[in-house]
């Protein structure tokens, strides 16, 4: 982990890095299994971000304004929260077609959620295919 991605981890309330360690933990688990390549992590925009070759990138953070909160953001111009929301539309609180909320004090939801990140993270692969051949 660079040196800016590990300051901004440590800048997260305490719930929201909890979430942020598990949510990287469940990303890096997932490149791998899907043999992915090397994971690029950086700041973008001030937020904890992961991207692969041939794959969407995703970001994390927690908001001043909503410090119960958890963010993970998907690049809008894609059919990737759309999709979310049509295979989990009760998997969280969806905002646009950028991001999902999460509670910063419960658990996330893992099963669904890394079914989320392994379709944005194989994107290029999969945007010509309906539902992104989910």
């Amino acid at each position: 982990m660079n040196k800016d991605v590990q300051d901004r981890f440590e800048q997260l309330p305490p719930q929201g890095r909890s979430r942020a360690k598990e949510l990287r933990r469940l990303i890096i688990s997932i490149a791998e299994q899907n043999q992915l390549g090397p994971i690029e992590e950086a700041l973008k925009w001030g937020e904890i971000s992961f991207s692969v070759a041939g794959g969407s990138p995703i970001r994390m953070d927690c908001k001043v304004s909503s410090p119960e909160s958890f963010f993970v953001y998907f690049h809008c111009q894609t059919k990737l929260v759309d999709t979310f929301r049509e295979l989990y539309p009760n998997l969280c609180a969806y905002h646009g077609n950028r991001a999902l909320e999460f509670h910063s004090s419960e658990p996330l939801p893992s099963t669904e959620l890394s079914h989320c990140i392994e379709l944005a993270l194989t994107y290029h692969k999969r945007k010509h295919l309906p539902m992104l051949g989910a």
